[in-house]
């Protein structure tokens, strides 16, 4: 099996360095989507730190028909491609629908699966059959071994490269609760690389009114503790003002303060390869 998920120059996984996967939860204006793409960039690159850029065209999972979705397949296909050519990053969006696979293939790298269509099978199957890589985000209704029989659909239909995402489980209403053994639990059983999303991980799913809600204050603590726990990659929505983000601001964090996170969390990598590499 794939232990390791390689992305052009970016290689996720077993004996690879920690990875990023960042970006606006949505494309907001394509103006916005470069910027923050420009940014992630100019932060990692000092660091070392390998980065995957990512950003939804449509966000078909909101709490009220009234809130921002995004540009929608076309053009904000054409906005993620223009960040991989301009940028030179691997670039990841989420589908919904099985027909949405194959477009998106043709401007990204990895196509996502929702935490909440984690289970459907066709979704799964015709993303694995694009050739791009696939991430599946764990549903908050999922065990973690159960996640082997999601990552089985995506490697029977032909793709080699899959992922999975621990973003919490449903802890009561409106609550999640993040069980870090679920990260080694997953890599162990399903065989691949294990993201952790510590943004959504935060969230208080419909808490806010016509809106998810969430406690932005714990990300660093819940990505300080997954990388502790293992996790090959840590996701994060940021935005350069999340009180002003059209989704999911309640769970982004400040691109400006972006930089000390992720260099406590490559000093706590270190630590954990040097305990891993006694003999």
């Amino acid at each position: 099996m794939a232990t390791v998920v390689t992305l052009g120059s970016v290689s996720i996984g077993a004996g690879q360095p920690l990875a990023l996967i960042a970006g606006p939860d949505v494309i907001e204006t394509p103006a916005l989507a470069d910027e923050v793409a420009e940014r992630l960039v100019a932060i990692c690159r000092p660091l070392g730190l390998p980065l995957i850029f990512k950003a939804s065209f449509d966000k078909a999972n909101r709490t009220s028909i009234h809130s921002f979705r995004g540009p929608g397949l076309d053009e904000g296909l054409t906005v993620l491609a223009g960040i991989r050519r301009r940028h030179g990053v691997p670039v990841m969006t989420d589908i919904h629908e099985p027909p949405q696979a194959a477009p998106a293939a043709s401007a990204v790298d990895i196509l996502q699966i929702p935490a909440f269509l984690c289970r459907q099978t066709d979704l799964l199957v015709a993303a694995s059959r694009t050739g791009a890589a696939v991430n599946i985000k764990k549903g908050q209704f999922v065990a973690p071994g159960d996640m082997t029989h999601a990552v089985e659909k995506c490697r029977d239909a032909g793709c080699d490269r899959v992922m999975v995402t621990e973003r919490g489980a449903t802890f009561g209403y409106n609550s999640l609760v993040v069980d870090m053994r679920s990260i080694p639990w997953m890599q162990r059983e399903a065989e691949c690389p294990v993201v952790f999303d510590a943004t959504h991980s935060v969230q208080r799913p419909s808490a806010a009114g016509g809106q998810s809600g969430g406690t932005r204050e714990y990300i660093p603590h819940l990505a300080r503790a997954a990388v502790a726990a293992g996790a090959d990659a840590v996701f994060m929505e940021v935005h350069p003002d999340p009180d002003r983000a059209l989704c999911d601001g309640a769970v982004s964090w400040k691109l400006d303060d972006l930089a000390p996170l992720l260099d406590s969390l490559l000093a706590i990598r270190a630590a954990v390869d040097r305990v891993e590499a006694r003999p």
